[in-house]
């Protein structure tokens, strides 16, 4: 019979990779509502300063959510570790928001989370190609 802990450690990462997929859907939608923000100000619909703005704007908002979604990561790898465990601790199960709460940074910190997750490749590659794209167009308009 499986142990009650392990089976509430499993039953928390289902939930939480589930949860995770879905920040990633949502970081799509955002790349996209970039991409159509672009071909809008490209299509002369909107003026290309206030697209640049909203597309930081954009970038900004995924960088928050891709900080959500690691601090899913972080939980997610520590029950696998606990699961990896012969005998899990009994009171491991659903710890996510007290472990983050004994590890909260402050207000720089959080800016710094939020910065990291926004300079990462995946997160950044759009954004930075569609501001570039975006001033390029406006150039040589």
């Amino acid at each position: 019979m499986p142990h009650p802990e392990t089976s509430s450690l499993a039953h928390e990462w289902a939930t939480l990779q589930n949860n995770y997929e879905d920040y990633e859907k949502n970081a799509l939608l955002i790349k996209l509502g970039g991409a159509v923000l672009v071909v809008c100000s490209l299509a002369s619909v909107l003026d290309a300063a206030f697209a640049v703005a909203l597309l930081l704007v954009l970038w900004v908002q995924e960088g928050i959510l891709r900080t959500g979604q690691s601090r899913l990561g972080v939980r997610i790898l520590r029950i696998e570790q606990l699961l990896r465990q012969a005998t899990p601790q009994v009171a491991y199960a659903c710890q996510l928001h007290s472990e983050w709460q004994a590890a909260r940074p402050g207000t720089g910190g959080l800016l710094g989370e939020y910065a990291k997750n926004m300079l990462r490749p995946t997160v950044a590659f759009p954004y930075a190609v569609l501001i570039l794209l975006q001033l390029g167009w406006s150039v040589f308009r």
